[in-house]
């Protein structure tokens, strides 16, 4: 796979690997409280910029990170969604972080389902999960959408493992199911 030449492309996004020229609205996003109360909180520059560095990392040591998202109308960074499963994580995840000003918009299910696609046939997936904060309603909304389940309560690993998480997902064959179903 060659990742300088990956790309996803759904109607409306463009979702590629993670460049530079994505940190200031990548340190932007984490500096919004609204946005970023269900992952962890507030995140300094610093640490916005060891955040990209870490997801450009698992890009060239696992093939697969989250992809930036972009508006293709306006060629804006508007989040990062994708496929994340670091250390100690409880499963294969497909997880969505979209930019405040662009929630409502459907930009989460839309990237995510392209993600899902992605990771079932690139990455040979046979499930997806989403961790979801117990009071995220609108992640659990999207996971909904995509044809996600509850599948019980887990935690993550180190620093977050003091705050319970929903797991909600689905196996490759429920993905397909769904996605039948949905056409």
């Amino acid at each position: 796979m060659d990742l300088a030449e990956l790309q996803l492309e759904t109607p409306r996004l463009l979702l590629r690997l993670p460049r530079q020229e994505d940190f200031e609205a990548w340190a932007a996003f984490l500096a919004d409280e609204e946005a970023t109360r269900h992952l962890g909180g507030l995140q300094p520059r610093s640490l916005a910029w060891r955040g990209l560095a870490a997801m450009v990392g698992s890009w060239q040591l696992k093939g697969f990170a989250m992809f930036s998202v972009i508006e293709k109308a306006s060629g804006q960074w508007v989040g990062r969604v994708g496929p994340w499963q670091p250390e100690g994580w409880p499963g294969t995840e497909v997880g969505w972080s979209i930019v405040r000003d662009r929630w409502g918009r459907g930009y989460a299910p839309e990237a995510a389902a392209a993600c899902i696609d992605w990771a079932f046939a690139t990455l040979g997936w046979s499930e997806v999960i989403h961790t979801i904060a117990p009071d995220n309603a609108n992640s659990k909304a999207v996971a909904a959408k995509l044809g996600s389940r509850y599948m019980g309560m887990g935690r993550l690993p180190e620093p977050h493992h003091e705050n319970p998480v929903e797991i909600w997902g689905q196996t490759r064959g429920e993905w397909q199911a769904h996605k039948e179903q949905a056409t």
